[in-house]
């Protein structure tokens, strides 16, 4: 009877932290959203590179840059909205699954320092920030590196232009931040 008693106190925080990386990774996937509307639009607006160019740009990283470069091209010469179904969802999904990797971080980060309120939204803000910094300087170069991607990927952060990447990103924190905001703690255990 002690045992089972002992596995339970024991495998109750893991079960949170589970709880909460799962919150976050869902929220990740969505907030990975917000930040690729906006993007997305951002590409298609003021940057006249295209609206899918973005997920072409990703996408670069396992396949050729060449959907990318005819995407700007085509945008250069009016066409904005051309569209490669294969490539935009393999773009759509490594996007996703980013953001559901640092969804689940901050999940679990937000547990463990039990934030709420104004504090988990400017929490939100930072992580977003955090997540600029890590990608342009360390992830993007070492996935470039490790896939032999290229320039587009290393330097995605200033080929996109790094007020924009970093709006990007805080939109992605805050949008995260907000959804875990929303997210009910479970009654038996607050998270």
């Amino acid at each position: 009877m002690a045992t089972a008693t002992a596995t339970l106190v024991i495998s109750q925080p893991r079960t949170r932290a589970v709880r909460s990386a799962a919150a976050g990774s869902l929220a990740g996937i969505a907030a990975s959203m917000v930040m690729a509307g906006y993007a997305m639009i951002a590409s298609a607006t003021y940057q006249h590179h295209g609206f899918f160019t973005p997920l072409y740009h990703i996408a670069s990283t396992f396949i050729s840059p060449s959907y990318l470069m005819t995407s700007m091209q085509g945008a250069m010469g009016g066409s904005t909205f051309d569209f490669f179904v294969g490539p935009a969802v393999l773009g759509a999904v490594m996007h996703m699954m980013i953001g559901a990797m640092y969804g689940a971080m901050f999940g679990v980060l937000v547990a463990l320092a039990r934030l709420r309120g104004v504090t988990l939204l400017a929490a939100g803000v930072l992580w977003g920030a955090a997540v600029f910094a890590i990608s342009s300087f360390i992830a993007l170069p070492i996935a470039a590196s490790l896939f032999n991607s290229g320039d587009q990927i290393t330097h995605m952060a200033k080929m996109v232009g790094y007020g924009t990447f970093l709006i990007e990103h805080v939109l992605f924190g805050l949008a995260l931040a907000m959804l875990l905001a929303l997210r009910r703690p479970a009654k038996s255990a607050a998270i």
